[in-house]
């Protein structure tokens, strides 16, 4: 522990032991009496005065103006306003000025009885003494000071190899091996752990690898065919530039930050209630499409409401901290929810922009790292302004009612409304010169019905009860100015049962005229500003019904200080934008470090620092230090383009080698913590859904909306949450969209998501655990998705017309699932299938017919033979490989 309260309370103890021990040369305690010597002790004088009187606001639980007082090595720095104690010269050290200060409000300390002269008399003979500070004397923040993490990353220099090569492989060269600096850095640490580098992975598996890895789909068989074809030397760079430019990279690299966003469709809680917010996804979506610099991505998405002019798209990118859950269940405390929500968007923002878990100040002080209580309850202060979310409608009912911005109509919206206002047009066309004769009518067959009723006439008495429903004839009694317009509609309606032609029109006129209403503007919910911010005080043990020191917002002092567009550190905004460009300020050591090594991670499958939400002195150190802090500063010197990053480590040697290992090099190197060969690892849920429905042929390349509903496992939503909406699958292409644009409610997201890791996203999730379970296997083999995906893949196997033999249909199959040709013993053992399962179908037709369903056959393909096909899709699409990336 860094900041040891035990440390400096026995420091402190000693000291008053040593006072009362040298009573008679120590200072009395009202500070009477100097040492006889007139030399001041700070250990023995000053540092007791500091302790009592500044520490609170200047110690390790705060650093006000960024000044603290208990640390030798902090304290000769100074604060926001420069420099504070100058040794040997009183008079200019800012300290004592301030302690001498006529204005209270200046004055320190600070709402505090001042100190007595005897008191100001010591300080200023220390600092005219030279200031003297023992060493060991004081708090300890050696180790916190030069932790790597909190300091700031500069560019290391290249690694050189002196020697042609030190690998054992012949032939090997340093010089030809590297590509980039990533991998001359990489080389390095190999050659002092005496390890060579894999050789590069074949090029129809490299294709399959980058593929996932950028746009998270695989390669087409004539995609591979044109790079296997493509001997230019650049043939490899091509396919990566193409792949960065797809608009599917925004769709495949947009799921790990919606991770972090904690993006759902539904409030969460037992109620979970659906929310409209997917305008946020489209928008993360398309700024990655974009390549976004990281910097702007992360102003808008704190503060683009505050931009001047915001527009927008920059307000909709505010969705990303309206993310929280929201609980609208009968006795829920509106203000406690909104506490709690103003929490998770402190600790969502410490841990994915500064890989920090500064959660912990909600309590307390950090117990390892630099982050005080105080602070904590600072960054609260930017997050305390937004509007309350939960409303109390009436009895137990509250609602969820945050703000929303009302979005334009959509072109598909537009062009909806313009086609029933045209059909309404040429309906009410028809209706209009019929309805002044009906109007007519109908009064005379009001005043007649109304006075058989009233005059009980007995032949038309009885007849008008016999042929009107009750509640007409109710109606009728009643005076015409007393009729309320339902009524009013509902004797039209009876009249009109007469004239069936009219009412036709007239019921097609209502039909048109609700499907045009329900055309509404979609909404998005968005982070808007209270007139008056709240004050904002530091909650005792973290309870909010507890409140303690009022505090203002203000960014972590262990760290760099605010900015603003003047570079004024002292006049920045303090607000959410000026929250926002301190976390995107390349002074921050920690943005850059934490958003380079997520993306390693996705890639490599572990981040150079193995603990992402973690870079404090608690988490791992990086394995490789000079790739984290060369690919850092590259970022940001580069614009903070997140494809100038992702280029340079899919271009690299290393990310280029492949994935096999021997077993001398797994028992070295279980983790691959080295770099020595490719990676290999699971796919995430997402990816492994959209991968089959891309060789299967289903995949719908139709982007953004609201969220869609493909088909899962029946009654997964039946018993989850109060009154749950019924799950209605897709019939349409919706049903194959990506999984990026799956329905995600908190309470059930999607069944097989679940299955292979996905989370709730009720919080902030920043990687996601990699399992290996039965019911991963048994949903891959009996879930309704994937069979009838394995089913439109035998289709593609069975109906390709330019495939001439069985076996030539078992390669291609093969190499729609994974872009490679298969070995002579993997075509032998599928084409075998094949042939046993079409003679036993073709024995039992029936059974095939049953099997195939509702599914259309191919032309000239039969049931026996597209169901034997089915076989050995289902095999391939259960393969390990399948799911894998190598």
């Amino acid at each position: 522990m860094n900041f040891s309260h035990c440390q400096i309370g026995r420091f402190f103890l000693a000291c008053g032991l040593l006072a009362c021990v040298s009573a008679g040369n120590a200072l009395a305690a009202d500070g009477a009496t100097k040492p006889e010597t007139n030399k001041i002790d700070f250990a023995r004088d000053v540092a007791p005065i500091f302790a009592e009187h500044c520490n609170d606001c200047h110690g390790a639980d705060a650093q006000e103006g960024r000044l603290r007082l208990d640390a030798k090595k902090i304290v000769f720095k100074g604060g926001l306003s420069g420099k504070t104690i100058i040794p040997g010269d009183s008079k200019k050290s800012l300290l004592l000025r301030r302690m001498l200060d006529g204005d209270e409000e200046e004055r320190m300390p600070l709402d505090a009885d001042p100190l007595s002269d005897k008191q100001i008399a010591v300080i200023r003979d220390w600092i005219d003494q030279g200031a003297v500070w023992p060493d060991g004397v004081g708090s300890d923040v050696e180790s916190l000071e030069t932790h790597w993490a909190y300091i700031k990353p500069v560019k290391p220099a290249l690694p050189t190899f002196q020697k042609p090569g030190f690998s054992k492989k012949p032939g090997f060269s340093p010089a030809n091996w590297i590509r980039n600096p990533i991998d001359a850095f990489v080389l390095s640490r190999l050659k002092k752990e005496n390890i060579s580098p894999s050789a590069e992975a074949d090029k129809a598996r490299l294709l399959r690898r980058v593929s996932l890895d950028l746009i998270g789909i695989p390669p087409s068989v004539e995609e591979v065919d044109a790079f296997l074809n493509d001997d230019r030397s650049d043939a490899y760079q091509r396919v990566v530039k193409r792949l960065l430019a797809s608009p599917r990279y925004g769709e495949r690299w947009a799921r790990p930050w919606l991770d972090l966003a904690r993006y759902a469709d539904s409030n969460g809680f037992q109620a979970d209630q659906y929310r409209d917010v997917w305008p946020f996804r489209d928008w993360v979506i398309q700024a990655m499409n974009a390549d976004m610099p990281f910097d702007q991505f992360t102003i808008e998405q704190i503060a683009g409401d505050l931009l001047p002019g915001a527009t927008l798209s920059q307000k909709i990118a505010t969705g990303f901290h309206r993310q929280p859950t929201c609980n609208v269940e009968a006795g829920v405390d509106p203000e406690q929810n909104r506490v709690n929500q103003v929490i998770d968007r402190v600790n969502t923002t410490g841990t994915v922009w500064l890989g920090t878990s500064i959660s912990c100040g909600q309590c307390h002080s950090h117990k390892y790292d630099p982050f005080t209580q105080r602070d904590y309850y600072r960054l609260f202060a930017y997050f305390n302004n937004t509007l309350i979310e939960v409303k109390h409608t009436s009895g137990t009912t509250y609602d969820f009612y945050g703000p929303k911005l009302s979005l334009p109509l959509t072109k598909e919206q537009e062009q909806k409304r313009a086609e029933l206002t045209a059909k309404l047009a040429a309906v009410n066309a028809k209706l209009k010169p019929q309805l002044a004769e009906i109007a007519k009518l109908q009064t005379v067959w009001e005043t007649e019905q109304t006075a058989r009723i009233k005059n009980k006439q007995a032949t038309g008495s009885a007849e008008a009860k016999e042929t009107l429903p009750p509640g007409i004839v109710a109606i009728l009694k009643l005076p015409a100015k007393k009729r309320k317009p339902k009524q009013k509609l509902l004797l039209h309606n009876q009249f009109l049962k007469s004239h069936p032609e009219v009412k036709k029109l007239s019921d097609r006129a209502a039909a048109l005229q609700k499907q045009l209403a329900a055309v509404k503007p979609n909404t998005s919910l968005v982070m808007v500003e209270q007139e008056k911010p709240r004050d904002t005080h530091v909650f005792k043990r973290g309870n909010f019904l507890k409140p303690l020191a009022k505090v203002e917002a203000g960014t972590p002092g262990s760290l760099h200080a605010p900015v603003n567009l003047n570079k004024d550190a002292a006049d920045a905004p303090q607000d959410r934008l000026g929250l926002a460009r301190w976390l995107a300020d390349k002074e921050n050591p920690l943005v850059a470090r934490v958003t380079v090594n997520r993306w390693w991670a996705e890639i490599f499958g572990r981040g150079i620092v193995r603990t992402e939400e973690d870079f404090g002195t608690q988490g791992d150190p990086p394995t490789h230090p000079e790739v984290l802090d060369w690919l850092a500063v590259e970022f940001m010197e580069n614009g903070w383009s997140m494809k100038h990053i992702h280029e340079l480590i899919v271009n690299s040697a290393t990310y280029r080698q492949s994935s096999r290992v021997t077993p001398k090099l797994l028992e070295r190197d279980p983790e691959n913590r080295l770099l020595a060969r490719g990676a290999r690892f699971r796919l995430p849920a997402e990816m492994i859904r959209d991968n089959a429905l891309q060789v299967s042929g289903l995949l719908s390349t139709k982007a953004g909306g609201p969220p869609v509903f493909p088909p899962q496992p029946p009654g997964v939503w039946r018993h989850v949450g109060r009154n749950a909406p019924k799950y209605v699958a897709a019939t349409n292409e919706d049903r194959f969209r990506r999984g990026i644009y799956t329905i995600w409610r908190r309470s059930a997201p999607y069944a097989s998501f679940v299955n292979f890791d996905a989370p709730d996203r009720a919080a902030c999730v920043v990687k996601r655990p990699r399992t290996n379970t039965p019911l991963q296997s048994l949903t891959l083999l009996n879930d309704e998705a994937y069979l009838e995906m394995a089913m439109a893949l035998a289709g593609q196997m069975a109906a390709n017309v330019e495939l001439t033999s069985d076996r030539d249909r078992v390669i291609h199959g093969f190499r729609r699932c994974f872009a490679r040709q298969p070995t002579d013993f993997e075509a032998d053992h599928l084409l075998a299938v094949y042939q046993r399962e079409l003679k036993r179908y073709e024995e039992d037709p029936k059974t095939a017919n049953k099997i195939i369903g509702k599914t259309k056959l191919p032309k000239g393909v039969s049931a026996a033979q597209l169901v034997a096909w089915f076989h050995v899709s289902h095999i391939l699409m259960n393969l390990d490989e399948m799911i894998t990336k190598g």
